[in-house]
């Protein structure tokens, strides 16, 4: 089953279109999921008729595609409880203004979904926010009222950017991850029956952030088959530290004392083999797109080695059983 190997462009962010077109294709890589803070502009996908055909232009030089966009900057603004560190994720203009950044976010994930359609790209990847995360841990005392309220309030403020979704015949596809509305097994399950199963909503899969929450990723894959619009191939590490516990302690990315640490592909625990069966027995043919993230190994080393590991992964399922030759005629 030949699926594109692409890159996620928002851990290059340093570098223009161009300069990333150029190394992915020399790492290897089939194309690229365009992150909307780094290589993707929204409004002049909307507003100067030359931006498209630029980055079409572009990607095409070197031989790459772009089957999805990724907002989780802008997503994230959306339902988040305002503090400084949202200054970041939206126009200086506004920082320090919790419910201008809010209005802006609603308005410019409506406007991505228009940008992607103009752009011919039918999945938009992303956060939602989360105006209950600081709850997770039920002290002080937390209400089920309290959840029930987190999760309505996400439901009406992105209802609305849904609605154009499904006007441009686009899908997004929410990246399950701590932080987020659904973050788990069970708050991703909640999530979608609030949205009675709408179709214009299904999952941005990325194993690494199950695994060290103790959340099997490939069961995960396997229930939610259905729901996969889009797929990171992340890889997370799971250190031998006794001292340490899996809320992380402070520690930055790095730092060799943590519990877990993402990795470059292959360095860590994920069942890559179990997940790529999991796809295949969906029948899944997007993506598998590379979200390289290691503080410990060179970027670009990195990068190349994910993608030739993912190409070996990439394997179709078989046509024939292998012990049909055993049968008795």
């Amino acid at each position: 089953m030949k699926r594109l190997i692409t890159l996620a462009s928002g851990q290059f962010g340093d570098l223009g279109l161009e300069e990333l077109c150029a190394l992915a294709q020399k790492m290897g890589y089939d194309g690229l999921e365009l992150a909307t803070h780094a290589h993707f502009d929204v409004q002049k996908a909307l507003h100067d008729e030359s931006y498209i055909p630029y980055v079409q232009q572009t990607l095409a030089k070197y031989g790459l595609a772009c089957r999805a966009i990724s907002a989780h900057l802008t997503g994230q603004c959306v339902c988040d409880l305002w503090d400084e560190r949202l200054d970041n994720f939206a126009p200086s203009r506004l920082a320090g203004q919790p419910e201008a950044i809010r209005a802006w976010a609603i308005e410019e994930m409506k406007d991505t979904a228009r940008a992607a359609q103009a752009f011919g790209v039918d999945v938009v990847n992303g956060f939602t926010g989360s105006p209950i995360w600081a709850r997770w841990y039920s002290y002080p005392q937390t209400s089920a009222q309290m959840i029930d309220d987190g999760f309505k309030l996400v439901y009406d403020l992105w209802t609305p950017i849904f609605d154009v979704f499904d006007a441009c015949g686009v899908t997004f596809a929410l990246e399950v991850h701590p932080t987020e509305i659904a973050f788990d097994y069970y708050t991703t399950e909640r999530l979608l029956e609030r949205f009675e199963y709408r179709p214009t909503l299904g999952l941005n899969y990325d194993p690494s952030h199950l695994l060290w929450q103790g959340v099997d990723e490939v069961g995960f894959v396997r229930d939610f088959a259905q729901r996969v619009y889009h797929v990171h191939m992340k890889d997370v590490k799971m250190q031998k530290n006794d001292r340490a516990g899996i809320l992380g302690s402070f520690l930055p990315f790095g730092d060799t004392r943590r519990a877990w640490d993402f990795v470059s592909i292959g360095h860590g625990d994920v069942d890559f083999d179990g997940i790529i069966r999991e796809l295949n027995r969906s029948g899944y043919k997007g993506p598998l797109s590379v979200e390289w993230e290691d503080s410990g190994m060179d970027r670009e080393t990195g990068a190349t080695e994910s993608c030739a590991y993912i190409k070996r992964m990439n394997f179709s399922p078989s046509s024939i059983a292998f012990d049909s030759a055993l049968k008795n005629e």
